[in-house]
Parts: C-alpha cells; sequence; structure tokens
C-alpha cells in the first residue's frame, strides 16, 4: 500500500469520527420528537437515496448470494441495531456522555479482531487505542460528574450505548472479507438498503408514517444533516475500512466526543475548561501511536 493511499484513508475514518459526533448532538436535538427507530430509519432511508446516482453510475455487480444475504445482515446490525440503541442511549443520555461510551468502540473492535483471528494484539496500538479512550475521559470528566448519580434510565441508557458500540465494532471486523470481494459502494448501497427496510417495521408504532409533521424546520433540517452526513460518512468509513486494518479505522471514533464538546463550545457557549484540552491532547497522542507506522498484520 502507498503512503499516500494509507493517509487518505486515516483521513476518512477521521472524517467519520468527527462526523458521528455532530451526528450525536443533532441527534440528541430530535430523537425525543421521532423516537429512536423513525430516527434510524430516516437517517439511512436519507443516506441510501444518496448512494443511488453514484451506484447507477457503476458498472453492475454480481454478489454471490451467500455473500449478499451476509452484507444485509451486516447492514440490518450496522444501522438497525446499532444507530437504533445508540438513538436510544440519546434519549436518556446528554450527547456528550453518550460520546463518550460509544468511544470504546475502538478497544472494542481491537479485542473482536483478535478473538476472531483477523488481527494480531500490538502493544503500541493497543496503547493508543487506551490513551485516546483515557483522553475522552478526561476531556469530558466534569460533565460526567454533573447531576450527582445516575438514575436507572440514564443506566438503561449507558448499557444501550455500549451494546452500541459492541455491535458495531463486530460488523467493523466482518465487513473486511467483502469489501475485499465487492467495490466499497454496491457494499454500502445493500447494506443501508436492508436496514432501512428492518427499521421501517419498528417505526410504524412511533408513528413515522402517519405523524411525521410534528417535527418543525429545524427538526427536519436536523434529520437532513443526520442523514445525509451519514450517507457519507459511511461510504468513507467502508472504503477506510477496505484499505487499513478495523482497529486503525475505528480509534478515530475517539474523535467523537472532542468534536461534541468543541460544539458545544461553539454553538452554546460552553467553555473549553482545562479538563478538556487535557483530554483533547490525550485523544492526538492515542492516534498518533494507533496510527503510526504499519498496524499489524491484518486478515
Amino acid at each position: 500500500m502507498s503512503a499516500a493511499r494509507e493517509r487518505l484513508a486515516l483521513a476518512a475514518a477521521a472524517a467519520t469520527g468527527i462526523q458521528v459526533g455532530a451526528a450525536m448532538v443533532a441527534t440528541r436535538a430530535v430523537v425525543d420528537d421521532l423516537g429512536p427507530a423513525s430516527l434510524a430509519c430516516l437517517r439511512y432511508a436519507i443516506g441510501a437515496l444518496c448512494l443511488i446516482p453514484p451506484l447507477l453510475a457503476l458498472r453492475r455487480v454480481r454478489f454471490a448470494p451467500r455473500d449478499l444475504a451476509a452484507v444485509m445482515a451486516l447492514g440490518i446490525v450496522q444501522f438497525g441495531v446499532v444507530i437504533a440503541l445508540l438513538n436510544l442511549g440519546l434519549q436518556a443520555l446528554p450527547a456528550a456522555r453518550a460520546a463518550l461510551i460509544f468511544a470504546t468502540f475502538p478497544l472494542l473492535t481491537m479485542l473482536a479482531a483478535a478473538l476472531l483471528g483477523r488481527e494480531r494484539l500490538d502493544a503500541r496500538r493497543g496503547t493508543g487505542v487506551l490513551l485516546t479512550i483515557l483522553g475522552v475521559g478526561v476531556g469530558l470528566g466534569e460533565r460526567l460528574a454533573e447531576g450527582g448519580g445516575a438514575g436507572q434510565g440514564e443506566w438503561l441508557g449507558a448499557l444501550a450505548v455500549l451494546g452500541a458500540a459492541a455491535s458495531g465494532a463486530v460488523c467493523s471486523v466482518l465487513y473486511r472479507p467483502y469489501l475485499a470481494r465487492y467495490p466499497t459502494l454496491p457494499v454500502g448501497a445493500w447494506a443501508m438498503l436492508a436496514s432501512v427496510v428492518f427499521l421501517a417495521g419498528f417505526a410504524v408504532p412511533e408513528g413515522l408514517f402517519t405523524d411525521a409533521s410534528r417535527l418543525g424546520t429545524a427538526g427536519w433540517a436536523a434529520v437532513t444533516f443526520i442523514g445525509l452526513s451519514s450517507g457519507g460518512g459511511y461510504m468513507l468509513w467502508l472504503w477506510a475500512l477496505r484499505t487499513i486494518s478495523a482497529t486503525r479505522v475505528t480509534v478515530f471514533l475517539s474523535l467523537s466526543p472532542a468534536t461534541a464538546a468543541l460544539l458545544g463550545a461553539w454553538l452554546l457557549g460552553e467553555p473549553l475548561t482545562r479538563g478538556t484540552v487535557a483530554g483533547l491532547a490525550c485523544v492526538a497522542a492515542g492516534l498518533w501511536l494507533a496510527t503510526r507506522g504499519t498496524a499489524g498484520h491484518v486478515r
């Protein structure tokens, strides 16, 4: 792999990490009005529509039936289960706290890749991942301390976000063989379309198809942003997974809580404390450790 291609893959992974943080802030603003399944369904319906023009420009790609079924199943988990759980957690947790829990994604990916025999554990890379998690903990620790102890709803929300991270980590590892056999765009399109059909069934009792007018102009603007950014971000995510190891890609999700903190300071006037700055420094150091040089064996 050329150094330039590797740098592009790392940049794509970083852009996805930033997109996740921004989408969490937008999700927090509208999830109570729509419901977790309805928002996830709209998110990826819009994302799938974004993929249609470039998909039509490609020559037809034929999937083996077994591979297509696997890609669609991974899409249902990656988009249906992961995002619905994340949206459920965001109903009970602030975006920054949810992003902090979701930042365990890289560590869970590293463990999943090792358990499945796809990557070898690397001390330097593992240290980098742990540093990024420490960084987001330091940077957002003051927010976590606000409000005293957590109620039952907050604990359930935290478990939902952790379940989303674990499910997404396993999917990130399992995608790689299919990304090696087929172009990124058709894989992403089939996975996303499968999730929309799956989520539509859960969106019906939430009233998505009968009472979507409850969202105002600002709400629809947020939903549109979430959908468009998710469609583009997911294609960058898959391309990065195809190019470099899953652990190196997912470590950039540690940028999501930092993004949430910076957006809060910029848009909401929240101060950037010394703890936040120290946390961002840890994140930068962790990313440098986890991405410099080669990333070990990938299967």
